[in-house]
């Protein structure tokens, strides 16, 4: 599958916790529930996958750590906050350039309308 591809399933997991959950909850909730349903529909992924980073010719590994990584591919970052701050955009923007991946979903969980709550990111490589 494509990263879009991926990317609409992957939307249709979130849709399908939130409207389970609600808002308000931890993101280590959101997050389980997650994995349920990507494992439900079959999709491969990893739970909090440990990024390293590179800084010239070393590789650091300093404890950044993916929420969520879909078929190798596409990067979910959960948060459940009341207002994302433009940090936590970067932060997946950032997590991208680590990884050299093109893709990742920043979603927050708290919130009335989580259509208006997930963001697609993506790295210009």
């Amino acid at each position: 599958m494509t990263e879009n591809e991926l990317s609409y399933g992957i939307r249709g997991c979130i849709f399908n916790v939130y409207n389970n959950l609600g808002p308000a909850l931890l993101e280590s909730a959101y997050e389980a529930a997650l994995e349920f349903e990507l494992h439900q529909n079959g999709l491969c992924f990893a739970r909090q996958v440990g990024l390293p980073m590179v800084y010239g010719s070393i590789k650091l590994d300093i404890g950044y750590r993916i929420d969520l990584l879909v078929e190798h591919k596409v990067i979910i970052e959960v948060k459940s906050v009341e207002t994302l701050l433009d940090v936590h955009h970067k932060q997946v923007i950032t997590y991208l350039k680590l990884s050299g991946l093109k893709l990742g979903l920043l979603v927050n969980f708290n919130v009335d309308d989580i259509s208006k709550s997930i963001f697609r990111k993506v790295n210009g490589l």
